[in-house]
């Protein structure tokens, strides 16, 4: 009894001291103000904004389960006999990167469980951020305002790119020192500065003595630190500029409908939080992983076979199997373009064009206003069909990435499989950009005839004259909805633009290409009307960029 109530003094001192200290702060700061509007800022509960989460949540078991790891992990390169538990590699040498990387494969307590969490996580990470990227680019989620966090969101996927590279290079197992390898060699190819730049991180010669331990605090410091500090800017832009919602009948460009953050979304979002976990603890136990083991400590007099890096880094592998051996010497020096190209200008370019995508989609369209309602990708088939296009250039590289491994599985030319990818890296999409348009456009064209002309019940009648007809019911109100209410722009008139103002012309033709192909969708003057209600913009009718 006496215990009981020592307890219960305890916790009432608690709870006056938070009551106290709450209220301290909120007569100085917007607390009550600030917590009220976050509990109940509305989510959509649509599941393709989940993707977001599970890139945060992933990340999350990453810090949790690196965290371990760095308890156990000695990124050293100093090379001594190995005598840990493994007895096939007894008595090599071994780096004490390799060294400890056993250790805790085979000797920590749950290690090797820890360490394949870790990398599926780092998969997981990886694939969730590309295809968060993927949803937001082909709903126009990018538009205004949101172009700072399509810039972050950009921005956090080359550091994970980054992240990951440096993660599976540190065991310095064969696989990783090949991709090490690799990476010196990219380094070399930079006209002028490739051969300080290459001194100056490896700290001399390849292999070097200091890369791994300088690539140690890059994966456990700097970038899990940017890494952090950039999802906390994402957040706080998603809560200060709302979510985008899918078009439906309530929905437009001036509030966000959806289900409370307190206590709908904390339960549904924790929840998942629980099935990410689980799911990378149920493929850390069950599905083996970079199995460093097998592979054996790295040589640089051996490269691995039968073996490939990860995913998300196989199309720059790809890209430079498939670019023919082009070198010269300007000068004294040798310019490695078949290196250079695929793995420096390559990447960069293509970043560069997703950096500067919205601004380019803005130029074509001349549109400021701001958007909230997300586009269906049919109503947008040139911008969808790059997007495809750009995914199948990337599968094709991912495939030349194992280009051995498939001709050797299927006994062909491995000659001649790099040309077929040679040819498909050109053909593929284009090819794939037009079937896209083409099936959006189709898309469209049938649901116009769905609007004008309703659902098919299935039901046939004969009239007294013996002609044959088949009874059609008027389209639900959710899908006529959606049909109608959408934001496609006008190609800009020529006639509209300066005629002497540079890149006018080159702005017009873009623009025609880009938006004269689609299907209008039948509507009378009042249906026009309100649908430019819905989607009005916001802000007013300003036209400040």
């Amino acid at each position: 009894m006496l215990f009981r109530r020592r307890r219960q003094m305890l916790e009432a001192k608690a709870t006056e001291a938070a009551r106290a200290g709450y209220v301290a702060v909120d007569r100085r700061a917007p607390a009550s103000e600030a917590a009220r509007a976050l509990l109940r800022k509305a989510f959509p509960d649509h599941w393709s904004f989940l993707l977001g989460e599970l890139a945060l949540y992933s990340l999350i078991v990453l810090v949790l389960t690196g965290s371990f790891l760095t308890l156990f992990f000695d990124p050293g390169m100093e090379t001594e006999p190995y005598d840990g538990s493994y007895r096939p590699l007894q008595g090599l040498p071994v780096s004490d990167a390799f060294d400890s990387t056993l250790y805790i494969s085979f000797d920590v307590r749950g290690g090797l469980l820890i360490r394949q969490m870790h990398h599926w996580a780092a998969l997981v990470f990886v694939a969730a951020l590309g295809v968060h990227l993927l949803r937001v680019f082909f709903t126009g989620a990018f538009r205004r305002p949101r172009e700072i966090n399509w810039m972050v969101g950009l921005t956090l996927f080359m550091l994970a790119l980054l992240e990951g590279f440096a993660g599976y290079s540190l065991p310095d197992d064969l696989l990783s020192g090949t991709g090490l390898r690799t990476a010196h060699t990219i380094v070399m190819s930079i006209p002028i500065v490739g051969t300080y730049l290459s001194f100056f991180l490896w700290g001399g010669s390849f292999p070097g003595e200091i890369i791994l331990p300088r690539l140690y605090v890059v994966h456990v410091l700097f970038v899990p630190g940017l890494l952090i500090a950039l999802v906390v800017l994402h957040l706080v832009l998603v809560v200060y500029l709302k979510h985008t919602q899918w078009p439906a009948r309530g929905r437009t460009n001036r509030n966000v409908v959806g289900q409370p953050m307190f206590p709908h979304f904390v339960t549904k979002s924790a929840g998942l939080s629980l099935i990410v976990a689980g799911v990378t603890a149920l493929l850390g136990a069950t599905a083996q992983i970079n199995p460093v083991w097998s592979y054996g400590p790295y040589k640089a007099d051996q490269v691995s076979t039968g073996v490939q890096p990860d995913w998300y880094v196989g199309f720059l592998e790809g890209s430079l199997r498939l670019l023919p051996p082009w070198e010269n010497t300007v000068a004294g020096h040798t310019l490695m373009w078949n290196v250079f190209v695929p793995a420096v200008v390559l990447p960069g370019l293509l970043f560069l064009v997703l950096y500067a995508y919205p601004w380019f989609e803005r130029w074509l369209t001349g549109d400021m206003m701001e958007h909230h309602v997300c586009d269906r990708p049919r109503d947008h088939p040139t911008r969808t069909g790059l997007g495809v296009a750009a995914i199948v250039f990337y599968a094709v590289l991912l495939l030349a990435g194992a280009n051995d491994l498939t001709a050797f599985i299927f006994e062909i030319s491995v000659e001649a499989l790099t040309w077929v990818l040679r040819i498909a890296v050109i053909i593929g999409p284009v090819i794939a950009f037009m079937v896209t348009k083409r099936l959006c456009l189709a898309l469209q064209l049938h649901e116009r005839q769905l609007v004008e002309e309703g659902v098919e019940t299935g039901r046939i009648s004969q009239s007294p004259y013996g002609g044959i007809s088949e009874s059609h019911r008027p389209l639900d109100v959710d899908r006529y909805y959606r049909a109608l209410v959408r934001y496609v722009p006008e190609p800009l008139d020529a006639g509209k633009e300066r005629p002497g103002r540079r890149g006018s012309r080159l702005r017009t033709v873009l623009s025609s290409w880009y938006f004269r192909d689609r299907v209008d969708m039948p509507t009378t003057p009042e249906q026009r009307t309100q649908i430019l209600e819905r989607l009005k913009d916001p802000t007013g009718d300003r036209q400040d960029t």
